[in-house]
């Protein structure tokens, strides 16, 4: 059996995940189940810069230098982050999301890439107001990443990680860095 254009089509506007084919961080197409995470129509996303699904523009712009400086040789790239719903009853609620893709060409991250999300909201929720860089900071906990590593992966020092942390715990009554992490993940 051979598989048609029409084939392809259908599978990728099907698939159980977000998914999205982009071009300099432009969103040239995407998948029915990335338009109801979002609660968006494909009007108000192709075209678009990926700046609109992030909750402020400098997560945008350090995610952005994020994936160009953790690309491995392949061209893949893969976190879990706070994004943003576009429209719908839901339009701006914050929502964490697993977030893979791959650049088609690992020398030009930017250029061109196919995306996928996973809205992870019923597995984990956003349980207190955290700023962007809280957010950033928590992800990267959630990772298993330590003070000295987040703060290299964000161009800050450790002491600054370790800040954050400290308002992290207060805001999640957490007393040690896993309980923090377990109240992360912690639907």
């Amino acid at each position: 059996m051979v598989l048609t254009p029409d084939d392809y089509r259908t599978a990728f506007d099907l698939a159980p995940v977000g998914l999205v084919l982009s071009r300099n961080r432009l969103m040239l197409d995407c998948n029915r189940q990335l338009l109801e995470m979002f609660g968006a129509s494909k009007e108000q996303l192709i075209g678009q810069s990926f700046e609109i699904l992030y909750p402020t523009h400098d997560e945008f712009e350090r995610t952005g230098q994020r994936i160009v400086a953790s690309l491995d040789a392949s061209g893949w790239y893969a976190d879990e982050r706070v994004m943003k719903r576009v429209d719908g009853p839901h339009r701006g609620q914050l929502f964490w999301c697993h977030v893979s893709g791959r650049a088609l060409d690992p020398k030009q991250p930017h250029a061109a890439g196919v995306w996928s999300f996973e809205d992870l909201s019923s597995r984990r929720q956003l349980k207190a107001d955290l700023t962007a860089r809280e957010r950033e900071i928590a992800a990267l906990l959630i990772e298993g990443l330590t003070s000295k590593l987040i703060g290299k992966r964000l161009g800050i020092s450790p002491r600054t990680v370790d800040v954050y942390r400290a308002r992290l715990m207060r805001k999640y009554a957490a007393s040690t860095t896993p309980d923090l992490v377990h109240k992360l993940l912690s639907a």
